[in-house]
């Protein structure tokens, strides 16, 4: 395990980069699908799940060039199961969060992907892929999130971080969004009529 073991936080500290929001490249699902076969290679049973967010992730959508890769472990405090595995395939430790979700995040030296891990547990998963999925389905929220960016991205920022906290309140919104839709499609598909009910609602169809 390398010195960087012992640091929490940023590892190496901020970094002040430009932001640059490019068209969707159509390359991008490829390129994470190579990315995923080799950290599954090296880390064999260690790697739970393996999922493509981010907005790389979604089709039309335009994105920082930086594929959002996350990864599933069954701890994220075990840096033993993975930390090792994932620096011999070429990935630097520069995200470690004890006291959020126990995250970690492993970038290139390219520094064109990021790769999020987790542990099974975490409610984070679902959240990522809840924002990745609405996105997926609904284009209005998909062409609003786009514009947020845009507009942010010409904005100066001190580091990326605060150009993500930036967009904090339209992902909570896209994603309360798809949370209260998906509550509304059970409920409906959880919902069964009486006979007696298919009659008044059959009747009431007809009225005016």
């Amino acid at each position: 395990m390398t010195n960087q073991s012992q640091e929490i936080g940023l590892i190496g500290g901020t970094e002040r980069r430009r932001i640059e929001i490019v068209d969707y490249d159509a390359r991008w699902p490829e390129t994470f699908q190579r990315l995923a076969r080799t950290i599954a290679g090296a880390l064999g049973d260690a790697a739970l799940r393996i999922e493509h967010i981010g907005s790389t992730s979604v089709p039309g959508l335009g994105a920082k060039p930086i594929i959002d890769i996350l990864l599933v472990v069954e701890d994220s405090r075990n840096e033993a199961a993975y930390l090792p595995k994932m620096e011999a395939i070429g990935y630097e430790l520069r995200v470690r969060e004890p006291d959020w979700n126990e995250h970690r995040m492993f970038r290139t030296p390219a520094k064109d992907v990021h790769v999020h891990i987790y542990s099974a547990a975490c409610p984070e998963i679902e959240r990522n892929l809840t924002f990745r999925d609405r996105l997926r389905s609904d284009a209005r929220d998909r062409q609003l999130y786009e514009e947020k960016k845009r507009e942010l991205a010409a904005q100066p920022w001190p580091d990326m971080d605060a150009y993500a906290a930036a967009k904090t309140e339209i992902v909570e919104r896209i994603i309360a969004t798809a949370r209260s839709t998906t509550a509304g499609q059970e409920a409906d598909a959880n919902h069964v009529l009486l006979p007696s009910q298919r009659e008044v609602v059959a009747r009431e169809a007809h009225v005016g």
